[in-house]
């Protein structure tokens, strides 16, 4: 969705260029120093829309990047989860290990 005042910073800006140009035509300084202000302040609220939407648009694919992961987790747990029902013996075989892995860490740590 595009950002309010990218549009009206466009329009605001093609206003001031109408008038920058009139003013030019018919020899008004002061029509073509407005118009000119006016373009400029509409290239600014273009520009402010412009970043506005860039970080929308960074948000959202950052909030799309945490929900997949966060499925991906789910599904990673659920499976190991199913995997420890069906092979108890294997999980605890593996818990073993680990915890005979870690002990020798801590006594060889002590020496």
């Amino acid at each position: 969705m595009i950002d309010t005042d990218r549009i009206t910073g466009t329009a605001r800006e093609l206003g001031g260029k109408v008038q920058g140009a009139v003013g030019d035509l018919v020899g008004s300084r002061s029509d073509s120093v407005e118009g000119r202000l006016h373009e400029a302040r509409g290239t600014a609220e273009n520009l402010y829309g412009r970043a506005k939407d860039a970080v929308r648009h960074a948000a959202d694919e950052a909030s799309d990047y945490a929900e997949e992961a966060y499925d991906e987790g789910r599904r990673k747990l659920w499976e190991g989860h199913r995997q420890s029902v069906e092979w108890p013996h294997a999980s605890l075989l593996l818990a073993g290990v680990i915890g005979f892995g870690l002990g020798i860490l801590v006594a060889s740590r002590r020496d």
